[in-house]
């Protein structure tokens, strides 16, 4: 094996990226960049009942966003290519044979009812289920009969018993499995394509990759890999391994793609939900729409069969489906992939900086870091055994920070992209307009918090949608609309509409009334926002104009007429 380091990410193509995956390539990217090595990407997509048709676009997509580049792999080629696992076939079978022919992998026919039976018996007999291997190998003709007679013809490899398996891992040490716990097992399926075990060994020969660096989970995999790696390639020198720590969410138990839907259900089966097909009513005091059965299928792509079986957590469908779904009524459903994180405004920055510390740490008490920082530091002596804890709160302080110190003109490009992403109507801001934006949201947690703060600038004034809290709080309780009644005679008669100006007019008339600034600023943010959160108020009245200031003012004073 070369010395030169080659690390491989090689995601299954079965949803989004996760922010485990997203970790585990990060590490295997930072390990090759320290080492002036290769980073490959590598797609394992021969579980064809499980691929999601738009997964390895949005991996690829994932992974640029991250800055996570690679030396070889999909889109940019490379000497070891294909480098889709589908589209290698014919390089598994030439091996798959091999070992046939050498007597270390046979043929099996055995139906899914037929090994379900056995399960049960050795159930019943408090042992867990162990292949037994035939005493005489079927040969290449056996299986052509029984594939003809239609039954299912699968090849498994002989597991040699005749020693101890030792993992040695730079993580966790040796680790020693023994063989008659391993049983012979699968390597090729039985629609004829490889299983996961036996194409990663093969490809990571082939790729020269040196450090094998993933997640703690797949530590089983490894002694199986080890024998099929040693049956087909003798003495080569294995990878090393590196199998990192569990992370754990900050609500308890495995960070899992899993919570994203469980929040949907939970929010789905909290709130009123009717069948018949109508429009969505409004209920009058809690403003809060009914799920329409039927409307929401129809938003997820869905048959109203398949979201009931969703609804009493039979199935899970795509997470398109989910964001969908939840967009549509409203709901925040915690972030897990990389394209959620996106979407909420975290800056790649900030996820690189905050996955790196996730199981590893630069030996001294720095957090936020740059990227040249983490590759500089970054060792694999210095992985954890301990469990990670995904800390969302620790997550929102590295953004705020990261959105601090970047250069504007990179924060500018980032705030773009991430309008673009969400379609927002902030988009229709020049680059001067962007950044006086980004500079009067000073201390801003994520690049949606600007967002939402910008966003009514560029509403058309009848598009504004009034939070109802916000309404009666400040505008319908006390004097809120006899101080906006005040606040628009004063503004129709002002010539010069400057932020100091707009501050002190609001500053005098609060001295007037005998109040805090707040009691006559709040009811003039109400008006032009909708909302009691925006850019400084002098700004926003400034930016928005004398003329539709006085419009939205008029359009919320008659509303509540």
């Amino acid at each position: 094996m070369s010395d030169r380091v080659v690390t491989r990410f090689a995601p299954s193509p079965t949803g989004y990226l996760h922010v485990g995956g997203a970790r585990t390539a990060l590490f295997c990217w930072l390990w090759a960049r320290k080492a002036g090595g290769t980073f490959i990407l590598r797609i394992e997509d021969t579980d064809r009942k499980r691929n999601t048709p738009t997964a390895i676009g949005q991996v690829i997509n994932d992974l640029r966003w991250l800055g996570l580049n690679w030396d070889e792999g999909p889109e940019i080629g490379g000497p070891n290519g294909p480098y889709l696992q589908s589209q290698r076939k014919n390089i598994y079978d030439k091996y798959t044979k091999k070992l046939l022919d050498e007597g270390k992998a046979y043929y099996c026919f055995e139906t899914e009812s037929e090994l379900e039976a056995l399960r049960k018996q050795a159930e019943a007999q408090n042992k867990g289920f162990v292949y037994q291997r035939p005493d005489h190998f079927p040969s290449e003709q056996d299986g052509n009969m029984a594939r003809a007679e239609g039954r299912p013809v699968t090849i498994r490899f002989a597991v040699p018993h005749d020693e101890t398996i030792v993992v040695s891992d730079i993580v966790r040490g040796e680790i020693t499995f023994s063989p008659a716990e391993i049983g012979d097992f699968i390597i090729q399926k039985s629609d004829g394509f490889p299983t996961y075990n036996f194409a990663c060994v093969v490809d990571d020969y082939l790729m020269k990759i040196t450090h094998v660096i993933r997640g703690q989970e797949h530590l089983n995999n490894t002694p199986a890999q080890q024998l099929l790696w040693q049956a087909l390639f003798g003495d080569a020198p294995l990878p090393k391994y590196a199998h990192m720590s569990v992370t754990v969410s900050d609500t308890g138990g495995k960070l899992s793609k899993r919570e994203r839907p469980k929040a949907l259900r939970q929010n789905i089966a909290s709130q009123d939900i009717t069948v018949a097909v109508e429009p969505l009513t409004i209920k009058a005091e809690l403003r809060r729409p009914q799920i329409v059965l039927e409307e929401l299928a129809e938003v997820g792509n869905l048959k109203p069969e398949e979201l009931q079986s969703f609804i009493k957590g039979k199935t899970t469908p795509d997470m398109p489906s989910i964001d969908a779904m939840a967009e549509y009524i409203g709901v925040h459903l915690p972030e897990i992939n990389i394209v959620n994180f996106f979407r909420s405004g975290y800056l790649p920055e900030t996820m690189v900086n905050f996955l790196a510390l996730l199981g590893w740490n630069p030996g001294d008490n720095r957090e936020v870091m740059t990227v040249s920082e983490l590759i500089e530091s970054f060792d694999l002596s210095r992985l954890t055994k301990s469990n990670s804890l995904f800390d969302r709160q620790k997550l929102i302080a590295f953004n705020t920070e990261h959105i601090r110190i970047m250069p504007e003109d990179k924060l500018l490009e980032h705030f773009r992209n991430y309008l673009k992403a969400i379609n927002s109507p902030v988009l229709a801001a020049d680059d001067e307009m962007l950044l006086r934006i980004i500079r009067l949201c000073e201390g801003a947690r994520t690049l949606a918090d600007i967002e939402r703060k910008s966003r009514f600038l560029f509403l058309n004034d009848e598009a504004v949608q009034y939070d109802d809290k916000a309404v009666k709080k400040v505008l319908l309780k006390g004097d809120g609309i006899e101080v906006l009644q005040v606040i628009r005679e004063k503004l129709a008669v002002m010539e010069d509409l400057s932020e100091q100006t707009i501050e002190d007019m609001l500053r005098s008339l609060a001295e007037e009334r005998g109040v805090g600034l707040g009691k006559v600023a709040q009811p003039l943010r109400v008006a032009i926002c909708g909302t009691t959160i925006s850019l400084p108020i002098f700004d926003s009245v400034q930016m928005l104009g004398k003329e539709r200031t006085l419009t939205r003012i008029d359009l919320i004073l008659d509303k509540l007429k």
